[in-house]
């Protein structure tokens, strides 16, 4: 059986001018992450990630650690879900169906955990039947051309093979949900645990495909306590 290694990105920048880049905490994760690799003996044949610089980043640190050079394709379509956007565009949604929410959202004053509770409450409403709103790509798109890319990897990379996709928590849980059998209403069970650089694994065979382990991060429990660091975050 083939193997495809769903790897969360590390912590990005929450409340910078750029959230699009790693932490310094991120950039020690995705350290970590490529030296589990290394010492599991995991060789890979090649690495796919989004566009976003926070996915691509931990894509190259993890990949200094790898024997030879391993090539790295960029696919958009392992891109996050776009939840700035969102709270954007459903924000009035949200005031209507959660009260508590509506003077964060209104005020724009809310903190990481806050910010957690809005993004259930805007992807949940996105993937209902009730989310119509055209200017933003729906439920239905995404989730397609996620499907699709997943399949293209397995396509293009044939039997056999170690693959990496450095990608992020709402596409990981995405893949789950659909490799699963469940609809895009489950998906949200998947994507709020999801650990940064948490390990999702996947294994493939031609067109068929199941799903070996969730979120594996007991590597960064143990490398953080051996070093005296907390390697663990969710945002």
């Amino acid at each position: 059986m083939a193997t495809i290694y769903l790897i969360r990105h590390g912590q990005a920048s929450f409340g910078a001018a750029n959230y699009d880049k790693l932490s310094q905490l991120g950039e020690r994760q995705a350290d970590v992450v490529g030296k589990y690799f290394r010492n599991c003996d995991v060789r890979l044949d090649a690495v796919y990630s989004g566009d976003l610089s926070r996915q691509k980043r931990t894509a190259e640190i993890a990949l200094s650690h790898q024997k030879g050079e391993v090539e790295h394709i960029v696919d958009d379509r392992f891109n996050e879900v776009k939840n700035d956007e969102h709270v954007e565009f459903f924000k009035d949604k949200i005031i209507e169906r959660d009260p508590a929410l509506a003077k964060k959202l209104t005020d724009n004053s809310f903190t990481s955990k806050d910010y957690q509770k809005i993004v259930e409450a805007v992807f949940t409403y996105w993937v209902s039947p009730e989310c119509t709103d055209t200017r933003t790509q729906s439920w239905d798109d995404y989730s397609n051309n996620v499907k699709k890319a997943l399949s293209d990897v397995m396509q293009n990379q044939g039997g056999g093979k170690k693959i990496a996709i450095f990608t992020s928590g709402g596409t990981i849980a995405t893949i789950v949900s659909q490799v699963l059998g469940l609809s895009g209403e489950h998906a949200y069970k998947f994507y709020e645990p999801v650990i940064n650089c948490s390990v999702t694994q996947l294994f493939y065979s031609q067109t068929r495909v199941s799903l070996s382990y969730f979120n594996d991060h007991s590597f960064l429990d143990v490398m953080g306590r051996e070093s005296g660091e907390n390697l663990v975050t969710y945002r």
